[in-house]
């Protein structure tokens, strides 16, 4: 950790440029929101790692998937098996994503940074299937499924984690280059790319001091706690609040931020606070640069959630489980205009709560600010930036006039 006195703060305003309400919005239901206010008492967000819609869901029944994709020559190829484990990491940079995107004709994947295989395969061109993912598709059969949630910025992890806590990045594009840790952490000679509202990009340190949700709460006086990897841990890469100065170096760090393993046994002691935030560690991530593989990371989201079902709280509690950006793998829908940071490509996303819709397939266009929107719907708090405020919100995903779905407890697999 480098003393608070060398940190030099990133205070980079967001200005959304031509920020524009999405796409098949909702409007929300008063009779709606009073339900929601007293039915649903915790919200947990589950963020796991690169993987686009199509890369998970692009054979789902009744979903806007696909099995075949167009690459750079023109020609349409089908979508190859994605190895359990991949031999490498796939480009799914700043660059990487928009050449990926071509201008939303969906149809350069083939061109980005590490795209092939040892034995000249296409990896972005390829998906899993639901014998791969059983659970998953378990889920989204019995809970509610959305197929148009996009990354909330053209790019990797650093930044669309912030958008998940901040609707916002703080101009951030890219990961912070120069060491192994990012953010408030980070050495210091370490650096992430940040974007102005006219496109002209500067270095600056991974740190920086803008608003939050978790302050909204704490404001509030709502609980919460970021359950996350800590130092040491490959995923404390993740941890978004880390690169928040006012969190990471006050007490606030110390009593709200906790290890991930804490969060079963919280669940099953009925300890969740209202709005918790769940990260993984890289090797249950779902990250195909993860050693563990797919079975790995899925039986540990398993054995998170059933741990909401199995303790005192199912009842009242929503669970939203989404991946943070698209990992490089090929998805054909192109994103909506929103601002010149995003939308990124899309990324799987389900609902899991005893009054979503069930066996439901969601085709409204939602962001992490949807879920940051949903968050402060329940808890009647004002909107961080221009994204929450226009954001879909997840809310158009339940149905209180349903009879609650009891816990759908699954079981882990055995991982060869």
């Amino acid at each position: 950790m480098i003393n608070s006195t060398h940190v030099a703060l990133a205070l980079v305003p967001l200005v959304l440029v031509n920020a524009c309400p999405q796409p098949n919005s909702p409007s929300l239901v008063t009779s709606d929101v009073t339900a929601f206010q007293s039915n649903i008492q915790h919200i947990v967000f589950i963020l796991k790692e690169n993987r686009s819609f199509d890369n998970f869901f692009g054979t789902f029944p009744g979903a806007d998937g696909a099995t075949h994709g167009r690459i750079s020559t023109g020609e349409v190829m089908p979508l190859g098996h994605s190895p359990n484990v991949m031999p490498h990491d796939i480009g799914h940079d700043w660059s990487s994503a928009h050449t990926a995107m071509n201008a939303g004709r969906m149809d350069h994947f083939d061109k980005i940074v590490q795209a092939t295989g040892p034995s000249g395969e296409i990896l972005t061109m390829t998906q899993v299937l639901d014998a791969d993912i059983p659970n998953y598709w378990s889920y989204a059969e019995h809970f509610t499924l959305a197929d148009r949630m996009f990354s909330s910025l053209s790019g990797p992890s650093f930044p669309n984690h912030l958008f998940a806590v901040a609707a916002q990045a703080g101009g951030a594009i890219n990961v912070p280059k120069g060491g192994a840790t990012w953010g408030c952490d980070a050495d210091e000679d370490e650096s992430v790319e940040v974007m102005d509202e006219k496109g002209n990009i500067s270095k600056q340190f991974p740190c920086f001091d803008f608003q939050t949700l978790a302050d909204s709460l704490e404001a509030a006086g709502i609980s919460w706690r970021y359950y996350s990897p800590v130092a040491g841990q490959r995923g404390y890469i993740w941890s978004a609040l880390d690169a928040i100065r006012h969190i990471r170096f006050t007490p606030l760090w110390t009593s709200r931020v906790a290890p991930f393993s804490q969060f079963v046994p919280d669940a099953l002691n009925g300890s969740l606070p209202s709005v918790s935030w769940l990260i993984p560690d890289l090797d249950v991530s779902d990250h195909p640069q993860s050693k563990m593989g797919l079975c790995v990371g899925e039986n540990w989201t398993v054995q998170q959630i059933n741990a909401v079902m199995q303790g005192p709280d199912w009842a009242t509690t929503a669970i939203v489980l989404a991946w943070d950006d698209f990992g490089g793998f090929y998805d054909h829908v192109a994103p909506p205009a929103a601002d010149e940071f995003g939308y990124g490509p899309r990324v799987p996303l389900i609902l899991i709560a005893p009054y979503v819709k069930e066996g439901h397939i969601s085709h409204t266009v939602y962001e992490f600010a949807s879920i940051l929107q949903l968050i402060e719907t329940r808890f009647n708090l004002a909107p961080l930036t221009t994204r929450d405020a226009i954001a879909n919100s997840l809310l158009d995903m339940f149905d209180f006039t349903q009879s609650p779905a009891p816990p759908l407890i699954l079981p882990t697999r055995s991982c060869s």
